[in-house]
């Protein structure tokens, strides 16, 4: 963090300070150029991006706008509250427990709007509370405020998550309480093979597996199903389930309008996570976007693991459109400021739809 401010201070105040700036892309294209590396090596993407968000506020409080009408106003976008999927059972590199699986979502994509969507998450976040606390007493929280009880295998999630629905009063199912998973197979791939629950899987089984949850629970999204390198993996699950779930890439594009384009020229998935600090700048942020909607792909926006109380991405996703944000479990103050501020914009815009896009 003193790295990143003391080059603020240093070298980007200074730019900043030396002349007008008319636009958005005019400042994030000289900040990348003094940077001079291709990936904000030299002074950060945290830094920059910090610097990239500031302005961008400051361009919307210039014109006169909210910030997410800024930003639909700047990429030409129809705005829309987007579906929050909650994190709210970890594994991974996210909690101390032998499941492999990262996240586990919910995802209210039949509440009518961003308010109810938001207490159908917390609802069913302080059921699967209950649940856990009396199958396994007192369990820990991951790092985005999930539940991390001492579970090995993703079936014994999915169960626990279906249960938890129905236990709120909710329906489990794609149109009702969906379920959304981020495996990050980066974090069990190794030697050509994916270790899961003590076997070992091939691509070809892998894809298999996935294939069978589907079949079994009612999930709509699966992000980074395979290792980032494994691009015969990723073609074989885009064959087999592209048309029945999306499928999401985060390591494999980190946010890169360039591999988000080559991931739809090779067919490895029809949906993309958005991450502005992978990238390092809120142009950059916004090509990335709308590479993925050239060419018929999703797009949900995502906080990171080491969040902020930051609310940018939630204008972000209001003002792009996108219909999908996740930002950790409805707990945990940098988690659920985003929400809130999702809940703002709605009560300020009551007009605005809710929805998927």
């Amino acid at each position: 963090m003193q790295k990143a401010l003391t080059g603020i201070r240093t070298e980007i105040a200074p730019l900043l300070t030396s002349r007008p700036w008319h636009s958005l892309h005019e400042l994030d294209d000289a900040l990348r150029e003094l940077d001079g590396t291709p990936n904000l090596a030299r002074l950060g993407a945290n830094a920059v991006i910090a610097v990239s968000i500031a302005a961008a506020r400051a361009f919307a409080v210039n014109q006169g706008l909210p910030l997410h009408q800024w930003i639909a106003e700047t990429t030409g976008s129809a705005e829309l509250l987007p579906v929050p999927h909650f994190n709210v059972l970890n594994g991974g590199a996210h909690a101390a427990n032998d499941l492999v699986f990262q996240e586990f979502m919910i995802a209210p994509v039949g509440a009518t709007d961003e308010a109810s969507a938001i207490e159908t998450g917390a609802a069913v976040y302080h059921a699967l509370a209950a649940l856990v606390r009396s199958r396994y007493g007192a369990v820990g929280l991951g790092d985005e405020g999930g539940f991390a009880p001492p579970i090995s295998h993703p079936t014994e999630a999915l169960d626990l998550l279906v249960e938890a629905i129905t236990t709120a009063g909710f329906t489990p199912g794609v149109n009702d309480v969906a379920i959304a998973m981020d495996p990050a197979a980066n974090g069990f791939y190794e030697n050509d093979a994916y270790a899961i629950a003590g076997q070992q899987y091939s691509r070809e089984d892998l894809t298999r597996f996935y294939v069978d949850l589907l079949d079994r629970y009612p999930i709509r999204s699966i992000e980074d199903g395979f290792a980032e390198d494994d691009h015969a993996g990723w073609q074989l699950l885009h064959q087999a389930a592209a048309s029945r779930v999306q499928l999401v890439g985060d390591d494999l594009y980190v946010t890169d309008p360039a591999r988000i384009q080559d991931g739809a020229d090779n067919g490895y998935s029809n949906a993309a996570l958005i991450k502005p600090n992978q990238i390092g700048t809120v142009t950059q942020t916004f090509d990335a976007i709308a590479a993925a909607r050239r060419n018929g792909m999703a797009c949900m926006i995502s906080h990171r693991s080491g969040e902020t109380e930051d609310t940018f991405i939630a204008d972000l996703a209001a003002g792009t459109g996108v219909g999908q944000i996740k930002s950790g479990a409805p707990a945990r103050g940098e988690r659920v400021v985003k929400y809130n501020r999702l809940a703002q914009i709605e009560a300020r815009n009551p007009a605005l739809g809710y929805g998927l896009a």
